[in-house]
């Protein structure tokens, strides 16, 4: 698949179970000092995650473009060494704004993953956070 096919597949998954196509937004985060870049899908949803703003959509997918330049995600050593190590990517995410949690989630993704994607499940391999044990068990079921 190239890669606008994988875009497109992720973000018509979601649109299909209810989540709102949000675009994506600039680089440079608007009315948020304490951010440089935008790093990560959330960014554009910070003020929903901390409660100051509530939009018309409980759900949302999006394909966000970012960059990384430093900071917590600092993987800038790695960049040009490994295929999957960039400074400019676009990452897609679901979000739900007190919709859903860990169950539903994992399951849309597995969903997406072997059944739009048809990526046998054979060939995948799920990794959690190590204290998540309510994650590890949602995956094994």
């Amino acid at each position: 698949m190239k890669i606008v096919d994988i875009r497109n597949a992720f973000l018509d998954n979601f649109q299909s179970l209810g989540h709102c196509i949000v675009p994506s937004s600039g680089l440079v985060p608007e009315n948020d000092p304490s951010l440089l870049f935008t790093t990560a899908g959330m960014v554009q949803f910070k003020d929903i995650l901390i409660g100051k703003e509530k939009r018309s959509y409980k759900t949302a997918a999006t394909c966000q473009k970012c960059v990384r330049a430093g900071g917590k995600h600092n993987d800038l050593e790695q960049v040009g060494h490994t295929a999957r190590h960039h400074t400019f990517f676009e990452m897609l995410g679901n979000f739900s704004f007190s919709e859903y949690f860990k169950e539903h989630a994992i399951e849309y993704a597995w969903n997406f993953l072997t059944k739009r994607l048809k990526i046998p499940k054979e060939k995948l391999y799920v990794t959690v956070y190590h204290t998540d044990f309510e994650a590890a068990q949602l995956w094994k079921k």
